[in-house]
């Protein structure tokens, strides 16, 4: 038995409605499976939501809804007026909110494929629709609730937020995976427990008597400072079956395909920001009295090599580094209208409190060594920066005194500014020092053991490296935590070297490099650089109300000159952002987060002079127990350190899994099902992969007869597209994901209602609509990215002798269409009968029936292709030679040896 992510089974909605109920009938994407939750619309202020746990087949789901379409029409008989009516389609619940009258229920209504992890897809939310529950009749109105629901909708839920059904946003690529190897005794203990808890009374059927086929599903609690929809899904969290809880990031998500002559790596970078004290750039400083930070964000880089799409026969490969605040009581006094406010610090803390409980969150869930890297100014003429440093400098030794000397925090200032002033050094070379050291010192995740090439000749930097090593890979032990004043411009430079070090060693690692350096204006690195330019000026636009002010080229000198109008545009917008909208920007996430709550007779949000005391607890209630200043770490964190507390096999992380075990075909588990999807008419042009960031399309040189290696220095002139002056994609494309939210809704998805019999209601989402970050390219484009692909990848002619048309006709299409669709309702019978009696089957042989009257080499069968003799004895002699024994050479061979010494060498 094996251990697999668990993939949620409700991924399409339909919510209808009655008078006194709505019905919201979810569904997995084969619409095999159906689950049913009743939420009651006579209750005015209380949420009453119902949901039985039971699995419908489609069958029975249909006579449910006819049933309860019959009796809730006016008359009996009447055929005219519907009892029940189909309000909308979705794909995911984002959560239930209630201000001063009864709840809303939140429904993500479309959605686009953002990046894809071993075949986990990752969408980012599009649109969103808001419903009010209790039906006119029995609504009670209040004066303030339009203008509570106008705060809450400037939460604007299409800008970059991300959900899965399969995979954990909120935890590392590295957690997800070392959850998944936990050894087998604790899943099944795990499991036994979960059995008897159960919420569905169908879950275990029919596995006690297989033995051990099964495969272990696995679901781990979200880790609740990333999640954004903790607080809206409360209400039912602890009622309704985990399918329906769909959690939801905020941040930023990318991804690009490098390709490695022709082998596709994906370069992802997620970035996952901190729902507790969250906010807006002068409103939101330092940190709460918990120790949560502002402008907190994990940034987590994963590569992985695409031709290989399991979690267990895959390579992966992680790096994790976090941004955020000094964490101090410190704040900037905005009301003087100065571009720069003066920095004072508002509490005294002698034995670094807050500091404390911040370093105490980052050693459980990263392990030692924690590792600052301040990029604040260490001289001013008015002392204004300095402040946060000196103050960082005392609570850091002051923690320090208390931790074993191996694993105390390390402390690294470095004045950014002031080096870039300097004509003397080149910033990002000092940098680079740096990074080095960082990445030495922590490590980086691989799940597999390193190659037998770099233990034959291993890289003298190879041996030096941190981290842990463990017989199924590495693990990365510690974080860097980097941090200038606002974490947004210098933070996002030292990181992208940070990163740009990382990366190298992590294609190293997965045996694509030879050495672990990367060179800058290779393609691999260009790529890199744009998407940690798209994370910065992300990022930078939440917190800071404009995008970066100074990027990788500003700090390298050689941005071209209309850069600098740019950056004083960016300026003056952030500028205006902070002094008039941030304050109603504040409002919104305070409402959204749940950390404001409206009430009947306390004051408003608007009438609030201060949200110091929403975010502050202490403030409001002295807390009974007072933590020590001397061990102010959590118990059982040191004893297991280097490694984070939060991957520890022990009793405490074992409660926070499910472990339910599924038959080795089952839906729930099975990814390559989830990611194909054999059921749906999926169209080439439409496939997310095409649509990707590419380096070879995208960043390679068009002359022919350039190495096609993303690892070859280019001259800036000779680049397929120039990352220094370009900025009109990335206009296009910031004013394309505006619109994408206002564009037309895509082609409703009948996936209940509709009475004929084939419909599989497939997702007409967005994903051929925009691409993450630049105009997609699809198939037919003609002019200079058929061209570069000519260089590269020979025609279709010479591979297989015919010319492929670019597109079907359209009467072919409409053959295929119907080929297809016969094909479905020909294989429809109830799957429910068949469910258990073929995967018995299965175990031995896939045996599949042809339904047609074809001869071999048609859909169901193919006729295997026959091998010349030649090719036998080639086969013959390499599987010898594999043996140990050789073949004797002949004259040819010799000869063709003697030609290609003298080519190569004389």
């Amino acid at each position: 038995a094996a251990a697999a992510p668990m993939i949620s089974s409700v991924q399409k909605l339909v919510l209808y409605e009655t008078r006194a109920r709505y019905f919201l009938v979810g569904s997995n994407p084969a619409e095999t499976k159906y689950r049913v939750l009743k939420i009651d619309r006579t209750e005015p202020k209380d949420l009453v939501i119902i949901d039985d746990k039971h699995v419908y087949t489609q069958q029975e789901v249909r006579e449910l809804l006819g049933r309860l379409d019959l009796g809730n029409r006016t008359k009996i008989g009447q055929k005219g007026s519907s009892g029940l009516s189909r309000a909308v389609s979705a794909f995911g619940i984002v959560g239930f909110v209630r201000f001063l009258e009864g709840y809303y229920i939140v429904l993500i209504t479309k959605r686009r494929k953002m990046a894809d992890i071993g075949g986990h897809a990752i969408y980012k939310i599009e649109d969103t629709n808001m419903i009010y529950i209790p039906n006119d009749s029995v609504r009670v109105t209040h004066p303030d609730e339009a203008r509570y629901l106008r705060i809450f909708q400037n939460v604007d839920l299409s800008s970059n937020f991300y959900f899965s059904y399969s995979y954990d946003l909120s935890h590392s690529l590295q957690y997800n995976l070392t959850v998944l190897r936990m050894p087998l005794e604790t899943l099944r203990t795990e499991t036994t427990q979960t059995r008897q808890e159960s919420f569905d009374i169908f879950e275990d059927e029919g596995l006690s008597t297989q033995g051990g086929s099964g495969v272990f599903g696995v679901c781990s609690k979200p880790y609740e400072k990333y999640v954004w929809n903790g607080k809206l899904l409360e209400a039912v969290k602890n009622t309704v079956h985990r399918d329906w809880l769909l959690y939801i990031i905020h941040g930023f998500c990318g991804q690009s395909k490098l390709l490695i002559y022709g082998r596709p790596i994906y370069v992802t970078l997620i970035a996952r920001r901190s729902s507790k004290f969250a906010g807006t750039r002068f409103l939101k400083r330092g940190a709460n009295c918990e120790g949560d930070v502002a402008n907190e964000v994990e940034t987590e880089q994963i590569l992985y090599d695409a031709s290989v799409m399991s979690f267990s026969a895959g390579s992966y490969s992680s790096y994790v580094q976090v941004r955020g605040s000094v964490p101090l009581y410190w704040s900037q006094d905005i009301s003087t209208m100065m571009p720069k406010p003066p920095i004072t610090l508002d509490q005294a803390d002698p034995f670094a409190h807050v500091a404390a409980l911040h370093f105490d969150q980052m050693l459980q869930r990263f392990g030692s060594p924690i590792i600052i890297l301040n990029l604040v100014k260490e001289r001013e003429k008015r002392k204004h920066e300095r402040i946060l440093s000196e103050e960082l400098v005392a609570a850091v030794t002051y923690l320090n005194q208390f931790l074993p000397p191996e694993h105390a925090i390390i402390y690294i200032p470095w004045d950014m500014a002031k080096y870039t002033k300097s004509k003397l050094c080149n910033v990002l070379d000092r940098l680079n020092v740096i990074a080095e050291s960082v990445v030495k010192k922590t490590g980086f995740f691989v799940n597999r053991p390193d190659s037998y090439c770099s233990i034959l000749r291993p890289d003298e930097k190879w041996n030096e490296l941190g981290g842990c090593v463990v017989s199924t890979g590495r693990l990365q032990t510690g974080v860097l935590r980097t941090n200038c004043v606002d974490c947004l411009d210098r933070t996002n430079t030292a990181q992208f070297m940070v990163g740009k070090c990382a990366l190298a060693y992590q294609l190293y690692s997965l045996g694509l490099i030879d050495k672990p350096n990367l060179q800058f204006d290779t393609d691999a690195v260009r790529l890199f650089e744009e998407l940690y330019e798209d994370h910065g000026d992300t990022l930078s636009l939440q917190y800071g109300g404009s995008q970066l002010v100074h990027r990788v080229k500003t700090y390298r000198k050689i941005a071209p000159w209309t850069q600098h109008s740019k950056d004083i545009m960016q300026t003056l917008s952030r500028y205006y952002s902070n002094a008039f909208s941030d304050a109603d920007r504040q409002d919104s996430i305070n409402l959204f987060l749940g950390v404001f709550k409206p009430v009947e007779g306390k004051p408003h949000l608007w009438e609030l002079p201060t949200d110091f005391y929403l975010h502050h607890k202490n403030t409001l209630s002295l807390t009974q127990t007072r933590r020590s200043y001397t061990y102010w770490w959590t118990t059982g964190v040191l004893k297991h350190l280097p490694l984070p507390f939060d991957e520890v096999t022990c009793a405490e992380n074992r409660h926070k899994l499910t472990v339910k075990k599924f038959h080795k075909y089952e839906e729930e588990i099975d990814i390559h099902n989830e990611f194909f999807r054999p059921y749906e008419l999926s169209s080439f042009d439409e496939t997310f992969c095409l649509a990707m960031t590419n380096s070879t399309r995208d960043f390679m040189p068009k002359n022919v007869g350039i190495d096609p290696s993303p690892f070859t220095v280019r001259k800036p002139e000779e680049t397929g597209k120039s990352v220094l002056g370009n900025k009109s994609n990335r206009e296009e494309t910031v004013l394309q994901r505006k619109t994408a939210a206002s564009a037309p809704p895509p082609p409703s998805e009948e996936a209940v209602s509709s009475s004929s019999e084939d419909d599989s209601g497939t997702d007409k989402e967005d994903e051929g609509a925009v691409s993450q970050r630049s105009t997609p390219v699809k198939v037919t484009d003609t002019g200079d990215n058929t061209k570069i692909t000519e260089n590269v990848v020979q025609s279709t002619k010479d591979v297989y002798g015919v010319n492929l048309s670019d597109v079907p006709s359209e009467d072919d299409l409409a053959i295929y269409t119907r080929f297809v669709e016969l094909g479905q309702s020909q294989h429809k019978q109830d799957k429910s009968s068949q469910q258990f009696c073929s995967k018995y089957h299965l175990d031995k042989v896939i045996n599949l029936i042809p339904i047609s009257s074809f001869s071999q080499d048609n859909i169901y069968e193919v006729q295997p292709p026959r091998a010349d003799r030649k090719s036998i004895e080639i086969f013959h002699a390499h599987i010898q030679a594999g043996r140990g024994n050789m073949q004797p050479l002949g004259k040819d061979d010799f000869l063709m040896y003697r030609e290609y010494i003298r080519n190569r060498y004389l």
